[in-house]
């Protein structure tokens, strides 16, 4: 009887181990899956940001060349009215 109980903490300290092993991998899964979800989100807004401030860019260009444009030809008739 004794033999049997030893034999059985025994198979419950095998199956406790690999419980414990088991789990860690899962931890360890779950946090690799939740760092590149957060390098995923993170590279996504940076190009989101990356294309408005381009946009934004584009745009200011378009307006400076207008007001120098209108600028210009304005003094221009000042100066030849």
């Amino acid at each position: 009887m004794a033999s049997r109980l030893r034999q059985n903490l025994r198979e419950f300290e095998t199956k406790f181990r690999d419980e414990i092993k088991a789990d860690r991998e899962r931890r360890l899964e779950i946090h690799e899956r939740a760092e590149t979800r957060i390098r995923v989100r993170r590279l996504d807004r940076q190009h989101r940001l990356g294309t408005l401030r381009f946009g934004m860019l584009v745009l200011l260009l378009i307006a400076t060349a207008v007001v120098v444009t209108v600028a210009m030809f304005e003094t221009l008739y000042i100066v030849m009215g």
